[in-house]
């Protein structure tokens, strides 16, 4: 609730309205004891327009509508000093009064001008026009003061003509919204014997004063695209329809959205919000200066309201283009949002909610004095007294001092947002220091500097820098991105030094080489210059990364976006979690409903935030292989059923809601065992007996191929690798479950058997899944005799891989080569088809170290070999790891390296197959 209870007679308006007529406080009584979600706007207008003697007709809308207003008003004076109402209720209650005027008005006024001109049509649809309305300000936030203005903007959905009848005088649309506007704006802002009842500000609209007062869809979308300013991105971010027709709003709403939310992170919105704000300091600063009695703005000012204003609104423009939860038009609202997202901090934003409660609070004390629109303290100590007395307080010196305590804390949190950080101070990126950069337009200054850093090789890395500042695409940026771009650079390079000691060495040239990569990748993209500039300490994170993969340099400058995640603690601490990813997931694609485009991009941006997490943490050295693996298959997991269940619903001849259909896993997914870049190997299941069955999950599978293959903006989901299913290539996309169970049972050649062996259900009808699992145990358990094909089989298909992929290098290829990885994968199904029939528990898909232990454990090889096979196994696939992330396709390594591990690998695999094989 509001400050203790003092009484409205502090208000000289609150006086002089109740000291004008006698039946004023039995009014003011009613209304006082009516909360906002009692109060019935249309019952007190009425009661207004009767208030008459006896048989004296109504008052017109316009009076009845101001006395209302003036009654509303004390009321809100009364409630708030008596501490029956808290600011939530005041502004939400004057903004619902401001909505219920412009909609009475409307509805009186285009009667009026119908009846005299005809119903406007729309040329190009046909259909009858209605004008809209939109509030702008603190009415659009639902947040209006009680002496404020109102800021509006009149559209109306296509030119034409009006219907005109006889007797009628015919008008263009455009003629007659631009004068029911303008009868709207008299009857709402036209001062009479009752006053006003609101102030009315058209500032806002398409090239303000000199503008049209009324503008089409058309001319609105052709001003925001050609001529749309950032200030009015800001202006925009509140706009709300108050009247129209719900498809009208609908088109605005899909007009004005790509010109506020950037589909992309906007962080250069920082940057102008800080010229503008300076703007209106420079402003406030003027004003104070020739009338000193206007000093302490509680709006404008140091640390005031828009200034918390700003710091919401800078996170809705750089991020409400991808998340819809942003775009609230409430500042409160959306300080919570941010909060609740890890933005800033739960603490500051409370008190960045306390601060606004108290600033706007005062501001409306300041009003209730005379109902007058100020934002600055009374220059008389008389005035200043009272106010401190209706916010609870004893003295204007106390009020004072907890005023300027909420200040200073709300400018140095909006100094930490906008500071200037190409100022030179600590931490700053600034090009211009000459202590700290060198010009790479001069080649001997350049080794100089590399030189004085530490660098090994300062002519290398001098050259380096040179190539890629003088390559075309760099020399072509405007001068204000080259200048953000050598600042980041300079202040790049002593972070390369350090990341070369902390990590005990390592090459500094291919560090630099990475970023100046990255750098020219992101050049064109302001947006991400902005962020690195004005996030210093994310371009020490994004050094420490490239120094550490070169994979993840690739990455990153394939996916800037992902810059986002390394501004804070997020990627480093956050814990994976499916069933999370999972909601996010649900909750963003029903947010783009029928739009395939924007849900194949929300798939891959949850998808690439998710791996760089987990990119991160395996850097870092908090995940080791098979936790990695475990997590990358899980979130291929996530993604397969999210995508499966979007992509059904643009089926259109689909012939139920719910698919029975199911994506089988095989390969590195099957066995959990995926890594960054795997493909993903799998089959599609169904079991329906509709005989549209076939069709429409043929339909469904060839499209999520496509969803996860398909190049966007946002890149590619996953390599699909469909070459195991029944008749492999020649063989039908989708299977029943019945043909599946048939194939495996009486076609499926041993290798399919060996794939089978790593299979499992990934997403999809669970009751599928479960069937296919019974199909999988049964055809691996089924009686191999020992001297049969089998291991004759496995060798054979093992020698065809060896030929197909020869190692003519001295390297060992730790995948291919014998004693590699896929020798013990080999051994491993082997050992599975052939003994699954005694020991059923062989078929548990428990992966290869633990499959191995299982056979020591059951006596089918030696313990202590299994145990060293399944080291070399953990060695073998963490070097690969390594070499991937060093950008390596091919993981071969010096044979020294692996000897051991291979030699153990080559014994077992004598022991099984018998010598002078694969």
């Amino acid at each position: 609730m509001s400050a203790p209870s003092v009484s409205p007679s502090a208000s000289r308006y609150y006086q002089r309205w109740l000291a004008a007529a006698p039946d004023r406080a039995a009014k003011a009584d009613e209304l006082t004891q009516l909360s906002l979600a009692q109060l019935d706007l249309a019952a007190f207008l009425t009661k207004e327009s009767h208030a008459v003697p006896e048989g004296a007709p109504p008052l017109p809308l316009m009076r009845s509508m101001r006395r209302l207003r003036n009654l509303l008003v004390c009321g809100l004076i009364r409630r708030d000093l008596e501490g029956k109402a808290n600011l939530a209720e005041v502004v939400e209650t004057m903004t619902r009064f401001a909505d219920f005027a412009i909609q009475r008005h409307m509805a009186e006024l285009k009667m009026e001008m119908e009846a005299a001109h005809g119903v406007p049509v729309g040329r190009d649809s046909g259909l009858p026009q209605e004008l809209m309305v939109l509030a702008m300000g603190k009415q659009g936030g639902g947040e209006l003061n009680v002496s404020s203005d109102i800021d509006l903007i009149f559209v109306y959905p296509e030119d034409g003509d009006t219907a005109a009848g006889p007797g009628q005088r015919g008008l263009s649309n455009h003629e007659f919204f631009i004068r029911l506007g303008k009868k709207l704006i008299a009857a709402l802002a036209e001062i009479t014997e009752d006053g006003f009842t609101f102030r009315v500000d058209m500032a806002l609209r398409p090239n303000g004063g000199s503008g049209p007062l009324a503008a089409s869809l058309s001319m609105v979308e052709q001003y925001l695209i050609v001529q749309g300013r950032e200030w009015e991105r800001y202006a925009w971010v509140k706009a709300r329809a108050v009247t129209g027709r719900p498809e009208d709003i609908a088109a605005l709403d899909a007009i004005v959205r790509p010109f506020v939310f950037r589909r992309y992170l906007d962080f250069g919105v920082i940057d102008a919000i800080r010229n503008m704000h300076a703007q209106i300091r420079a402003e406030v600063n003027r004003q104070e200066r020739l009338h000193p009695d206007r000093s302490n703005n509680v709006k404008l000012g140091r640390g005031g309201i828009r200034e918390i204003e700003f710091l919401a609104q800078v996170f809705q423009l750089i991020r409400g283009g991808r998340d819809a939860a942003l775009r609230d038009r409430s500042t409160r609202t959306t300080l919570r949002i941010i909060a609740e997202k890890g933005l800033l901090s739960h603490a500051i934003v409370y008190q960045l909610l306390a601060s606004y409660t108290f600033l706007r609070n005062l501001e409306h004390r300041l009003q209730y004095l005379d109902d007058a629109q100020t934002h600055t303290l009374p220059a008389n100590d008389a005035d200043r007294l009272t106010v401190a007395q209706m916010m609870g307080l004893p003295d204007a010196a106390t009020l004072l001092t907890q005023l300027e305590a909420h200040r200073q804390f709300v400018a140095g949190q909006f100094d930490e947002m906008f500071s200037d950080k190409t100022t030179g101070g600590e931490g700053d990126i600034n090009p211009q220091s000459s202590n700290e950069c060198a010009d790479p337009d001069n080649r001997e200054a350049m080794v100089a500097r590399f030189a004085a850093l530490g660098f090994d090789d300062a002519e290398g890395a001098a050259k380096r820098l040179i190539a890629t500042w003088q390559a075309p695409r760099l020399q072509s940026l405007p001068e204000a991105s080259r200048n953000r771009l050598l600042g980041l650079v300079n202040a790049a390079l002593p972070l390369i030094v350090q990341a070369s000691q902390e990590s005990s060495g390592g090459n500094q040239q291919a560090t630099l080489g990475r970023l100046l990569d990255f750098f020219e990748a992101i050049a064109r993209r302001s947006a991400y210059l902005s962020l690195l500039t004005e996030y210093p300490h994310t371009l020490a994170r994004v050094i420490r990364m490239v120094h550490a993969s070169g994979w993840a340099a690739q990455f990153l400058s394939q996916h800037p976006i992902l810059l986002d995640e390394l501004l804070d603690d997020r990627v480093r601490n956050a814990v994976f979690d499916p069933v999370a990813v999972a909601a996010d997931l649900e909750l963003q694609l029903a947010s783009a409903p029928g739009d395939t485009e924007r849900q194949m991009d929300i798939l891959r941006e949850i998808h690439h935030a998710q791996l760089f997490h987990l990119l991160a943490q395996d850097l870092a050295g908090d995940l080791t292989v098979e936790k990695l693996a475990d997590y990358l298959s899980a979130l291929a997991d996530t993604i397969v059923a999210a995508a499966i269940k979007a992509v059904w619903q643009t089926v259109a001849t689909r012939h139920r809601e719910v698919p029975q259909f199911a994506v089988i896993a095989y390969g590195k997914l099957g066995g959990k065992e995926l890594g960054y870049v795997s493909d993903l190997d799998v089959i599609f299941l169904y079991d329906d007996a509709d005989q549209e069955a076939p069709a429409q999950y043929a339909k469904l599978a060839q499209r999520f191929i496509t969803w996860m293959t398909s190049h966007t903006s946002a890149g590619i989901l996953f390599d699909i690798d469909t070459a195991l299913r029944p008749d492999g290539a020649s063989g039908m996309l989708v299977s029943s479950v019945a043909a599946f169970e048939k194939y495996q049972s009486n076609s499926a050649w041993v290798w399919e058997h060996q794939a089978l062996t790593r299979a499992r259900f990934c997403a999809g009808d669970a009751a599928i899944g479960q069937r296919f699992e019974q199909i999988r145990d049964t055809v691996l358990r089924k009686e191999r005799p020992a001297d049969g094909p089998l291991k004759q089989e496995v060798l054979a298909m093992r020698k065809r891989m060896v030929d197909a992929k020869p190692n003519h290098t001295a390297l060992f290829d730790l995948k291919q080569d014998p004693g590699g990885m896929i020798d013990i994968e080999f051994i491993v199904q082997f050992l599975v088809l052939q003994y699954s029939a005694a020991w059923p528990q062989l078929t548990l898909n428990t992966g290869n170290i633990a499959l191995l232990k299982l056979c020591a454990e059951l006596g089918l090889i030696d313990a202590g070999l299994a145990a060293k096979v399944g080291d070399a196994y953990r060695k073998l696939r963490k070097l690969q790891h390594q070499l991937r992330l060093q950008g390596q396709d091919l993981a071969r390594v010096d044979p020294a390296l692996v000897a051991d591990e291979a030699a153990q690998v080559s014994i077992l695999w004598q022991a099984i197959f018998g010598a002078g094989v694969a």
